[in-house]
């Protein structure tokens, strides 16, 4: 039986994490403005087949694939919002199953540091070299969610709602974590917007 973790619609990429996503692509690279689909399922080896459908039934470009034993993940991708919304229907048809369905998203962690020290930031900046810098005493909020796709859709909401620069954004594995900093005020606002985002995520 194939379980469904992670099902998470995109309906326009936000340049930051669009190009974050495009540094770990091995595949077609989204932009900004992009619609996008993130499903991750159990067992890992599932994604094939679903991959194989979504890009035989619409025009949608496969942006990434990860395949663990345990888990597998697809990130499909269209500037068309039709596209993506219609892989997505592909997708769930075959599993028999609906978006309400998936694994409920739980918060693992998350918490504001404020005016960060200046080792502090040179550590987290030697520690991930595809997002931005985070920048001595400025404000550092983090968010780890389990399934680990959520964490997208997060990172999506959160640059949309405020003036913050992502650091780190890992949507695989048992864990999904988010980094982002900025001012205090923007990391504030972000964060309530990232909160809100896993705990409503949407699928249309």
């Amino acid at each position: 039986m194939i379980k469904l973790r992670t099902y998470v619609y995109i309906d326009a990429l936000q340049p930051q994490l669009a190009s974050y996503i495009a540094t770990a692509s091995q595949g077609f690279l989204p932009v900004p403005g992009d619609a996008l689909l993130w499903v991750e399922v159990a067992p890992g080896m599932a994604v094939h087949r679903l991959t194989d459908m979504a890009l035989k039934a619409t025009r949608v470009h496969l942006a990434q694939q990860v395949v663990e034993r345990a888990y597998g993940s697809m990130v499909i991708h269209q500037r068309d919002q039709s596209d993506v919304v219609e892989a997505g229907r592909v997708i769930l048809n075959h599993l028999g199953a609906g978006p309400q369905d998936r694994e409920t998203c739980r918060i693992a962690w998350h918490e504001t540091i404020r005016g960060m020290t200046p080792d502090h930031c040179v550590l987290i900046n030697r520690q991930d070299r595809r997002g931005s810098m985070i920048l001595p005493g400025q404000s550092m909020f983090i968010l780890e969610t389990e399934p680990a796709g959520y964490i997208t859709y997060a990172a999506n909401q959160a640059e949309k709602a405020a003036n913050i620069t992502i650091i780190e954004v890992r949507a695989v594995g048992a864990f999904g974590r988010l980094i982002i900093a900025g001012r205090e005020g923007d990391v504030d606002e972000a964060a309530a917007a990232a909160i809100a985002a896993v705990q409503n995520p949407s699928w249309t």
